[in-house]
């Protein structure tokens, strides 16, 4: 199996409900990407909550998919990576909201459960980070530095992460940077993390 690829039950598109192709999506999410940093609309979404989550999302891949912003209804795995099935994200993403996010340690402790809910179909990686990146801005005043973050060693942090995140928390935190209002940070990040899900054919520029 294609460790980069969901997998969910059918393996059928039309669960996502795709709306355009994958180039069209990584332009025209990026596109949105940029919005939400020029128009100021990050600074209005809720932070470190499952609905501050959903909203990024629902914006981000508004162009995209007929499921943004959705809380999906099937399981999903990615290579041997189960996550939280569909039946118990309901209860298990009001728990996370709930967790707190006051110091480092606890806004990645909050990051990587919720990267173990999964709670769209497709997408998850790229709006979290997003969503992980406004806990950090809020409480610590900083931001991952997510250019300087080579994707193996960020993917292989995520995938022990399941099990223990101090590999994830020691490569986050050496790559911290007090540019929170930088512009090129931000958009310099998006292309980062669209590359992470091998998504690299368009610069956000």
């Amino acid at each position: 199996m294609n460790i980069y690829k969901y997998k969910w039950k059918d393996e059928n598109e039309k669960i996502l409900k795709r709306l355009v192709s994958e180039d069209e999506e990584e332009i025209l999410s990026k596109k949105r990407a940029k919005e939400l940093f020029d128009e100021k609309i990050l600074e209005v979404i809720e932070v470190g909550s499952f609905d501050g989550l959903r909203e990024i999302h629902r914006f981000l891949f508004q162009d995209c998919y007929g499921t943004a912003g959705k809380v999906r209804e099937y399981d999903i795995q990615k290579g041997d990576t189960m996550f939280c099935r569909a039946m118990y994200l309901e209860d298990n993403l009001k728990t996370v909201s709930k967790m707190p996010e006051n110091i480092f340690d606890e806004i990645i402790e909050k990051y990587v459960e919720m990267n173990m809910m999964h709670p769209f179909y497709e997408g998850n990686g790229r709006a979290t980070r997003i969503w992980l990146d406004q806990m950090l801005i809020k409480r610590l005043k900083v931001c991952v530095n997510w250019k300087n973050i080579n994707k193996n060693e960020y993917l292989s942090a995520m995938r022990r992460s399941v099990v223990n995140d101090l590999e994830l928390r020691i490569l986050l935190k050496e790559n911290l940077t007090k540019d929170i209002d930088d512009r090129n940070v931000f958009m310099e990040g998006i292309n980062q993390s669209y590359k992470y899900e091998n998504m690299q054919k368009y610069s956000i520029y």
